[in-house]
C-alpha cells in the first residue's frame, strides 16, 4: 500500500525544498508530517511515539540551519523519522527496518544528513562536540553543531561527561533537551525531577518572559544591557528555584523551557540561537506521541507497537488456536518473581529497560527489591556489585549490546572480586529489525575471556529457569545468561526449578558420523537440520553444550573419540566465541578432527528478521544441515568411502 503525502510535503525531497516554505506554512507542513508517520507506522511497523514527539522540532531546525553542512546530531535515533523523511528518503521510508532496506536509525553510510550513526542513547553531545571542535580547528567559523538529546539519554554518564567537557571548550554547540519525561519507560532519578521543577516553576517561567520581554526593548542599547539582564535571570533562576541552574553551572547559557509543539516560535527562537556563540541549551518541553492521542496516553506500549489500525487504534496480534510459547524476557520477569519469594536475597536491576526485559513484573510485585536506575549501563553494574558485598543477589538484566557499555565494571568491580551478580543478557543475537547497533552478537567472547565468570544460554524455556536457579545458589559467583529477543518454543513453559551443575551440556541426540554442538536457542534450529538429515540417511548427533565456559570436558572427550567431524553452532560471534572455545580445547587436548564452526561472522550484518539473518549467515536449519553433508562428505572422501553415510 502507497503512503500519499499530503500536499506542501509532497514537495519537499530535502531541506532547499522546506527552505522554500513561508513560516505560516510549517504549521501544515508539520500536520502534513505527522500524518504521514502515522499512515506509514501503521502500515509498515516501527518505533512510533518519538518521532511524532520532535516533528515541529524537525521542522525547524532544517528550516533554520543549513544541513548538511551544520552538523545535526540525533541521540539514540528511534525519534528521527521526520529528519529521515524531509532529506530524501520519503519514498523510501516504506522499506523502513526492512531486509535490505532503510535503517530505523541515522546511519552516516545512508545519507550526507546523518552526520553521526546511532542506535545507543547519550551520544550526540560527546559527537557533535568533536565535530565542533573539528570545524574551529580547520577555520570552519561559520558551521554549527546541533545534538537531539532527550531527557532520558541526558541521565547517562557520557552526556554528564561531554557537558563538562563542552564548557570549557567554548564551541559553538547548541544543545537541544527534548524533554518529554520517557525514554522507552517513564524516566527515573534526580535529573527528572530537576527538569519537573524548571518546567512547572509558573514564576520563574512569568518572571522569565517579562525579563527577556524588557531585554528585546533594551537591546539597542547596546550589548550592556545583555549582560546585565543575563545576570538577573540567572540570580533569578537561584533565587525562586531555590537553586544553580544545572547547566549554567557547567558553563552552559540556558534557553527555556519552551513549547515544543510551536513550530514557529521554534524557528524564532532558533534563528536568534544561531548567532550567540559558544556552548548554549535549548530546553523543549514536549509530548511522546503527540498528535496521536493512544500514544500521547499511553507512551510505553506505543514506542514501538507494531502494526495498527490507525483509526480504531487496534494493534494487530496474531491470534492461536492453541497455546503458543512465551517470549524469553517474560519467562525471565515470572521466574525471577518466583524465585524471589523463595530466596529473600534476590534483587532486580536494569538500566531503564523495565518493560524491555520484563523486570517491571518484579517492580511491580516487589517494588522495594528491583530497581530502574536510568540510562546508566555502568552504574547498574557497580551498584549491582555493591549490593552483592553485601551478601544479596542482584540479577542485573541488560540488554546484551548494551552491557558493552559495563564491560569494565563486570571485569573490574564483579570479576576481580567474584561477586555473586547475575548477569541476565536480553537480546542476546541477532536482535531483528533494530539492526546492527542493538544486536547481542560478542556476549559470548566477551565474556568468555574474563576470569571467574561463568557464561551460559538456555536451549528453552525450562533452561533458562534452571539456569536462573542456578545462578542465585550459595557461591555461584559472576554468571551470565544469555537468551534471545523473541519467543521460546515451550507452550507449557512453568516447569519445577532443578539444579544445573555448572559446566554440563546435555545430550539432545546421539548420532554417528558428526556431532553438532549447539549453544543456546539456536540449537533448535539445530533440532530442525538433524530431522532433515535423518530423511535423508544421515544420522548426525546433536548436544546442547548449556556452557561455553566452563565447558563439559568429559562430554567433549566423548564426543571426539567417538565421531569424526564436529559442527559448531551459535548466535554470537565467531572470533572468540563458542566455536573458538571447542576449537581451543580440540587443540589442547591433541584431537585431529575436522571442526566446522557456524555463527555471526567477522562483518557488519545488517537488519532484518532473525530468520533473514540467520539464513544470510549460514546458521538457519538449511545452514546447519548444509555444513553436516559437507563434512559428511570429506570425511567420506578422506577414509576412500564412496558412500556418505559413515
Amino acid at each position: 500500500m502507497i503512503v500519499e503525502p499530503g500536499e506542501l510535503l509532497a514537495a519537499v525531497n530535502s531541506p532547499d525544498d522546506l527552505k522554500k516554505l513561508s513560516e505560516d506554512q510549517l504549521v501544515q507542513l508539520s500536520q502534513e508530517l505527522r500524518q504521514f508517520i502515522i499512515d506509514s507506522v501503521s502500515i509498515y511497523g516501527g518505533h512510533f511515539g518519538a518521532s511524532l514527539g520532535v516533528v515541529e522540532l524537525t521542522v525547524a531546525l532544517h528550516y533554520i540551519f543549513n544541513t548538511p553542512y551544520d552538523q545535526l546530531v540525533w541521540d539514540v535515533g528511534h525519534q528521527a523519522y521526520g529528519h529521515k523523511i524531509l532529506t530524501g528518503r520519503r519514498d523510501r521510508f516504506p522499506t523502513n527496518r526492512r531486509y535490505g532496506g532503510m535503517s530505523g536509525f541515522p546511519k552516516r553510510s545512508e545519507s550526507e544528513y546523518d552526520a553521526f550513526g546511532v542506535g545507543h542513547s547519550s551520544t550526540s553531545i560527546g559527537a557533535a562536540l568533536g565535530m565542533a571542535v573539528a570545524s574551529e580547528y580547520k577555520g570552519e567559523k561559520d558551521r554549527q553543531h546541533i545534538a537531539v538529546i532527550g531527557d532520558g539519554s541526558m541521565t547517562a554518564g557520557m552526556a554528564f561527561e561531554a557537558l563538562n567537557h563542552a564548557g570549557v571548550e567554548k564551541s559553538n554547540l547548541l544543545v537541544i533537551l527534548n524533554d518529554n519525561c520517557m525514554s522507552i519507560d517513564p524516566n527515573v532519578g534526580a535529573l527528572k525531577e530537576y527538569l519537573t521543577d524548571i518546567t512547572t516553576s509558573r514564576t520563574y517561567n512569568k518572571v522569565r518572559d517579562e525579563l527577556w520581554n524588557v531585554l528585546g526593548k533594551l537591546s539597542k542599547f547596546g550589548p550592556n544591557p545583555q549582560h546585565i539582564a543575563r545576570k538577573v535571570e540567572t540570580a533569578m533562576k537561584a533565587t525562586l528555584m531555590k537553586q544553580s541552574n544545572l547547566f549554567e553551572a557547567l558553563k552552559f547559557r540556558y534557553f527555556g523551557p519552551v513549547d515544543g509543539h510551536d513550530v514557529n516560535h521554534l524557528v524564532t527562537i532558533l534563528r536568534d540561537l544561531r548567532s550567540i556563540p559558544g556552548p548554549k541549551i535549548l530546553h523543549c518541553v514536549t509530548v511522546k506521541g503527540k498528535g496521536y492521542a493512544l500514544a500521547e496516553k499511553d507512551q510505553t506500549l506505543w514506542h514501538a507497537p507494531g502494526l495498527f489500525d490507525k483509526i480504531t487504534g487496534e494493534i494487530y496480534k496474531k491470534h492461536h488456536d492453541k497455546p503458543q510459547p512465551p517470549k524469553y524476557q517474560d519467562v525471565f520477569g515470572h521466574t525471577i518473581v518466583e524465585l524471589a519469594e523463595q530466596n529473600a536475597k534476590i534483587m532486580g536491576v536494569t538500566p531503564a529497560m523495565p518493560s524491555g526485559s520484563s523486570l517491571n513484573i518484579m517492580m511491580e510485585a516487589m517494588p522495594n527489591r528491583a530497581f530502574d536506575v536510568g540510562i546508566a549501563e555502568q552504574h547498574a553494574v557497580v551498584f549491582s556489585a555493591g549490593l552483592a558485598t553485601q551478601g544479596l543477589v542482584p540479577f542485573c538484566n541488560i540488554y546484551s549490546s548494551f552491557m558493552q557499555r559495563a564491560y569494565d565494571q563486570v571485569v573490574h568491580d564483579v570479576a576481580l572480586q567474584n561477586l555473586n551478580v547475575v548477569f541476565c543478557l536480553d537480546r542476546a543475537g541477532f536482535a531483528g529489525a533494530d539492526g546492527p547497533t542493538h544486536h547481542g552478537s560478542y556476549d559470548i567472547a566477551y565474556m568468555r575471556c574474563i576470569p571467574n565468570m561463568v557464561v551460559s544460554a538456555p536451549m528453552n524455556e525450562s533452561e533458562l529457569r534452571n539456569l536462573m536457579y542456578t545462578a542465585q545458589l550459595p557461591d555461584a559467583g559472576p554468571f551470565s545468561i544469555r537468551y534471545p529477543r523473541g519467543e521460546g518454543v515451550m507452550p507449557e513453559w512453568r516447569t519445577p526449578f532443578k539444579k544445573i551443575t555448572v559446566g554440563t551440556g546435555r545430550v539432545v541426540r546421539e548420532g554417528e558420523g558428526v556431532a553438532i554442538l549447539s549453544f543456546g536457542h539456536i540449537g533448535n534450529y539445530a533440532v530442525r537440520a538433524t530431522n532433515q538429515l535423518l530423511a535423508e540417511g544421515l544420522e548426525p548427533g546433536h548436544y546442547d553444550m548449556r556452557f561455553a565456559k566452563p565447558l563439559d570436558e568429559e562430554m567433549l572427550h566423548d564426543i571426539l573419540s567417538r565421531y569424526k567431524a564436529i559442527v559448531t553452532v551459535e548466535d554470537g560471534c565467531l572470533q572468540g566465541g563458542f566455536g573458538s572455545a571447542i576449537l581451543e580445547f580440540v587443540a589442547d587436548h591433541g584431537y585431529s578432527i575436522p571442526v566446522k564452526r557456524l555463527g555471526i561472522p567477522d562483518r557488519v550484518i545488517e537488519h532484518g528478521t532473525q530468520d533473514e539473518l540467520y539464513k544470510e549467515c549460514g546458521f538457519d536449519a538449511a545452514g546447519i544441515a548444509a555444513a553436516v553433508r559437507e563434512l559428511t562428505g570429506k570425511v567420506a572422501a578422506q577414509l576412500g568411502i564412496e558412500t556418505v553415510i559413515l
